[in-house]
């Protein structure tokens, strides 16, 4: 494992810039009746459910 400074890590990240057309859609999984499936094969309305869902945070810890 590698440690980076945080001019580094800004370096690093100012190194790396992608055009539009250079970038890809991240394919989002999720579970479902007890097994994974990718978000982009629900049917329309699973994906507005999917899109509505509010995540849990317990309070006082971060996330």
């Amino acid at each position: 494992m590698t440690h980076f400074s945080a001019t580094e890590n800004t370096a690093l990240a100012t190194a790396v810039q992608l055009t539009e057309a250079e970038r890809q859609p991240c394919e989002v999984w999720t579970r479902v009746m007890g097994y994974h499936r990718p978000v982009a094969s629900f049917n329309t309305g699973k994906q507005g459910e999917h899109n509505e869902r509010q995540f849990f945070a317990e309070p006082g810890r971060a996330c």
